[in-house]
């Protein structure tokens, strides 16, 4: 059933489609990534660390709305369910318990790293198709390679 029509010809609005669900899938597992590790992250950076992940939580859930709206606005139902989110994301396993700071910084290079390669494929499947969803998600790169920046000279 489509409630709101798209603008976008079916070939396009495929694309757009998967680009803007599967980078819900890895915001939202972004989000819940970071904050398993900030509950968990002990050291001696441990509050400079916890701080900056906090950061990327607030990243990860604005993104994940903006990218949610999005899909809603061209006809697409974005489905954020626990289940969906565990089966999609492209983000690997994270410890249990309590995580080292340098460790937990090292989490999130990769959680990062992840992500950003991922949304990079986005942005070159979207140009075309939907130039809108594109600039959005290099906005939503930009973002996240800050964050991988500051994580990285975090062990530098």
């Amino acid at each position: 059933m489509y409630v709101v029509k798209s603008p976008l010809s079916d070939t396009d609005l495929k694309t757009v489609a998967e680009a803007l669900q599967g980078a819900l899938v890895d915001l939202v597992d972004l989000s819940l990534v970071a904050k398993q590790i900030h509950w968990n992250v002990v050291g001696p950076r441990f509050r400079s660390v916890h701080l900056q992940l906090d950061e990327v939580v607030a990243t990860a859930r604005t993104h994940s709305d903006t990218v949610a709206e999005r899909a809603s606005a061209l006809g697409v139902s974005p489905d954020g369910r626990a289940a969906t989110v565990a089966s999609g994301s492209g983000i690997g396993s994270v410890p249990g318990g309590w995580v080292k700071d340098a460790d937990a910084v090292g989490v999130l290079v990769d959680a990062l790293g992840a992500v950003i390669g991922r949304m990079r494929e986005r942005v070159a499947s979207t140009g075309e198709p939907d130039p809108v969803t594109q600039d959005i998600f290099i906005g939503i790169t930009a973002d996240l390679e800050k964050h991988h920046w500051m994580f990285q000279a975090e062990n530098g």
